[in-house]
């Protein structure tokens, strides 16, 4: 079964409209999230980058996804806006992300979303490409089929509108984090102490006497 994701849920500081979201989502059958923050600093003056609220300050109660036996899994994401190209890298997991719901809200931003889309499954082939709403309101959400059939719209193939919602996603999130680690390969978790009841392993015995080495003691080694 496909997991599918919305990564771009606009973030509002009324904590019920949030919750209305999520709920929503969940219900649609969306198994992750992300409750997207917008930053643009401004020219010329130094800024600090604001740090997104921890999600169990923002979510009373993770609603369980439509279909399956879990709770909906939420994570943040901070959308830095910058106008010097200088500012950007093309790097290995990079995705392109169009969001639809402008389309719903307004007709002359639907012809705008849909013209952009378009252009854009041209020049990237319709690889790397993601879907997500920014939804400001519940009744801008889509389920995840109705969201596939809109890649179709946009100039994606069948398989690449499905992933759009799913794998491509999954892709980014885990892009995300595994720079956390090294190369993607090690991952390094911090651990306490060591049980007590943990014993040493014996010191290997001196193998440098005068015995013969069939005779010489072996190494114990433990588990």
């Amino acid at each position: 079964m496909s997991v599918f994701m919305d990564l771009n849920l606009s973030y509002t500081a009324e904590k019920g409209r949030l919750q209305s979201l999520i709920d929503t989502a969940a219900h649609l059958g969306f198994s992750t999230v992300a409750i997207n923050y917008m930053f643009e600093p401004k020219a010329k003056k130094k800024q600090e980058i604001p740090a997104p609220t921890p999600i169990n300050e923002l979510i009373d109660q993770l609603p369980v996804v439509q279909g399956r036996s879990r709770p909906i899994r939420v994570l943040n994401r901070l959308t830095v806006v910058m106008s010097d190209s200088s500012h950007f890298a093309i790097d290995r997991g990079l995705v392109f992300e169009v969001s639809y719901s402008a389309a719903i809200r307004d007709a002359t931003m639907r012809r705008y979303t849909i013209a952009n889309a378009v252009s854009l499954m041209e020049s990237c082939k319709g690889k790397n490409v993601i879907l997500s709403s920014a939804a400001e309101q519940p009744l801008e959400l889509r389920g995840p089929y109705d969201i596939t059939n809109l890649g179709l719209l946009f100039g994606l193939s069948d398989g690449d509108a499905k992933e759009a919602v799913s794998s491509s996603c999954r892709s980014a999130v885990l892009h995300a984090e595994t720079r956390k680690t090294a190369s993607g390969i090690i991952s390094t978790v911090k651990r306490g102490s060591e049980p007590s009841c943990q014993q040493e392993a014996p010191p290997a015995p001196d193998l440098s006497g005068d015995a013969p080495a069939a005779k010489r003691a072996r190494p114990h080694l433990t588990q």
